[in-house]
């Protein structure tokens, strides 16, 4: 695929946020996209891809006061993680990734990847603004093919898909016995509010279960003020405060306006009072989930 085959948007920048994070904060779902004349979407795009380059994701984090990340990677890149890696690479103490992998890869592939920073594989069944799966996305029924090979080399499964498909999924996919990770905070409804039946079913697996939730508050509400989400933000650190993680989800594809990454980190102040908790979901939980080393002071 030629340049001329996508458009390309300039990326969001971040405003300060209004308090010192912890040392070793992480950011634990962002994306990074290019350089485009290096690494070129595998399938043509649904959205204009951001010039969001590794160097001015570090920017941002320097900005924001995250020294750690976890890259994502973008539907645009399918199974192939080089532009992944290539980040991991320039920064290998402070950068992980989560790639994409068809059911058909092997083992020692996976393990090339986890040398290299790779420590988990998502799987999508969100759908595309028109009702298709994104192209490049592969589904939750892989991770039963995949399971015993990612047991093998200590990946972990990441799961993006609506809070009714995760409660029906979770029962089977807990049988892989591979950590769980679910993304954007299990994307439950703000309109079924927090007693949902499928939302109570996800905080009871999290409760008893190797179940983790990244706290991506702007994928649940992109209402000022995000209080609809709230609920769901209580509910989930509750049920896991071990956990749960953060993400900011920059460069906020699909979402016109931006979010501000320093707002998103200024709301888990708020929601978040005490001290410790926010230590635990920045620093203690990635670091754990991730394998990032804890730095004593």
């Amino acid at each position: 695929m030629t340049a001329a085959d996508f458009a390309t948007v300039a990326a969001p920048g971040t405003g300060v946020p209004g308090w010192t994070l912890p040392p070793d904060a992480c950011d634990a779902h962002f994306h990074v996209f290019g350089p485009h004349d290096r690494f070129r979407p595998t399938a043509r795009p649904v959205y204009a891809l951001p010039e969001a380059t590794p160097q001015v994701a570090a920017t941002l984090r320097r900005t924001l006061g995250l020294t750690r990340g976890v890259l994502v990677q973008p539907a645009p890149y399918g199974s192939n993680p080089d532009a992944m890696l290539s980040a991991i690479a320039d920064a290998p103490d402070t950068l992980r990734g989560i790639a994409v992998a068809d059911p058909g890869i092997d083992t020692g592939t996976l393990q090339s990847w986890r040398a290299a920073g790779i420590v988990g594989l998502r799987f999508v069944e969100m759908r595309a603004p028109d009702g298709s799966r994104y192209p490049g996305s592969v589904g939750f029924d892989a991770i039963g093919v995949l399971a015993p090979r990612m047991r093998a080399v200590g990946l972990h499964a990441q799961l993006w898909g609506r809070a009714d498909d995760l409660a029906a999924w979770l029962p089977h996919l807990l049988r892989s016995n591979v950590p769980l990770v679910l993304d954007h905070m299990a994307c439950p409804d703000p309109l079924h509010g927090s007693t949902a039946a499928a939302l109570k079913s996800i905080l009871a697996r999290l409760a008893d279960s190797d179940v983790w939730a990244k706290l991506t508050v702007c994928r649940v509400s992109q209402r000022p003020g995000h209080d609809d989400a709230h609920a769901f933000h209580d509910a989930l650190i509750a049920a896991a405060p071990e956990r749960v993680v953060w993400g900011s989800d920059w460069p906020y594809v699909r979402m016109n306006p931006a979010p501000d990454a320093g707002q998103m980190l200024d709301l888990l102040r708020s929601w978040v009072p005490d001290p410790a908790q926010r230590t635990r979901i920045l620093v203690d939980n990635p670091a754990r989930l991730y394998g990032f080393e804890r730095t004593i002071p």
